[in-house]
């Protein structure tokens, strides 16, 4: 495998593990998987600096959208990127209606190492 195999099979390694500990409300692991974290939604201009800001941010989310689930569609590389095409699935609370989207996040990284994600999409419909 050439360096640059090998470091796209890294990334799409913390990526998933990323995704996958979402998907279970481990934001610790979630969290740790960021050499420098921070988080952006696109749609908002939202952005959020630091452990305390994310770990804040994913806990009113996981109030606004208890049982939302990505799954991954697609992973694309790019230079310093790694793009991933996400449905994402969950129950709208007040209403208790099914809602699905699609979305694409942004995972930024210097090197080896994640130091940002960018969500484009819309909360799930």
């Amino acid at each position: 495998m050439t360096g640059s195999m090998a470091l796209r099979a890294l990334r799409e390694a913390i990526v998933l593990e990323h995704l996958e500990a979402e998907n279970e409300r481990d934001f610790v692991t979630t969290i740790a998987a960021f050499d420098r974290t921070r988080y952006e939604i696109a749609a908002t201009g939202e952005v959020y600096e630091g452990r305390a800001e994310v770990s804040a941010y994913y806990s009113r989310s996981l109030r606004a959208w208890p049982d939302l689930r990505s799954e991954v569609v697609r992973v694309h590389h790019a230079d310093d990127a790694a793009i991933v095409e996400l449905e994402v699935a969950g129950t709208e609370p007040g209403t208790g209606r099914a809602c699905r989207a699609r979305t694409t996040a942004f995972f930024e990284f210097d090197g080896p190492s994640l130091v940002g994600k960018r969500l484009y999409g819309d909360e799930p419909s």
